[in-house]
């Protein structure tokens, strides 16, 4: 993050270690939290409020997870996330295939015909984070300008050593032109988090404390350990489910339970009964 800009002389740095599904959902999570806010403008001439976002989740995870599907793993070069009050950029190396052209990128038409790494593909796809289809483009496209944003830049150099992805920041985001802009709402609107279907099944299933058998039925899962890691970990992390045995976290009579940010998370979603 470079808060004055990458010509500033702060700058705050950040590092995810681990498996690769959680390195990926930890630093989404981390930017979610940290430095997406949503701007409420209300108009005096008329009476629904306008909502628009700094940078839309939706375009960030596409840009992540792309970068962790189409990276090289033979490779030492860690992929990049640069934050600063102007973009939101997201570099990896090496660049698209060259059966990919960038005009295609731009455009929203770029269909790979190979895949660097297919099996972490179906991993991905596996934890609702890719559809494996070429789509994750195309969505950055649509949901930029959807939120109102300007939109996204692709950047490759000739020998395709490299791939950028910039999201230009919201400019009224940033100006608050246009109308009032209320911060209050926007701190307490900012912070939703980013959940899979599975994890929204868990929150729905939680209003009565579950089982962890139960909860891996609920999602699919057969292996223990990745439903914990994948799925069960990051509700309990965010504070959303609660241990009912919390001292002893793996009792045979352990139970886990929606706490009340869990609600709160699942009644701004829709979700709640």
């Amino acid at each position: 993050m470079f808060p004055e800009g990458a010509g500033g002389d702060r700058f705050e740095e950040k590092t995810f270690r681990g498996p690769l599904s959680r390195m990926t959902r930890e630093a989404l999570g981390f930017i979610q939290r940290n430095y997406l806010k949503e701007t409420v403008v209300k108009h005096p001439d008329r009476a629904e409020a306008e909502r628009l976002w700094n940078f839309p989740y939706a375009a960030i995870e596409e840009a992540v997870v792309n970068a962790v599907y189409h990276r090289s793993y033979q490779e030492r070069e860690p992929i990049e996330v640069r934050i600063s009050p102007e973009d939101l950029v997201v570099l990896s190396f090496p660049g698209p295939d060259r059966s990919i052209r960038l005009e295609d990128l731009r455009a929203g038409r770029a269909v790979s015909r190979r895949y660097r790494n297919r099996r972490i593909g179906e991993f991905l796809k596996e934890l609702d984070l890719t559809e494996g289809r070429s789509t994750g483009i195309p969505k950055i496209l649509k949901v930029m300008e959807e939120n109102g944003s300007p939109p996204p830049e692709f950047e490759l150099d000739e020998d395709r050593t490299s791939f950028l992805i910039r999201l230009p920041v919201h400019e009224r985001a940033v100006q608050g032109l246009a109308g009032e802009v209320t911060p209050e709402v926007t701190e307490e609107v900012g912070t939703k988090l980013a959940l899979s279907r599975h994890q929204v099944e868990i929150l729905r299933n939680c209003l009565e404390s579950k089982a962890i058998m139960d909860l891996m039925a609920i999602a699919g899962r057969a292996d223990r350990t990745k439903f914990r890691d994948q799925v069960l970990n990051p509700l309990l992390e965010e504070g959303l489910v609660e241990m009912t045995i919390p001292d002893k976290p793996r009792s045979s009579k352990q139970r886990y339970r929606l706490t009340d940010k869990g609600r709160q998370v699942l009644e701004e979603a829709g979700e709640s009964e």
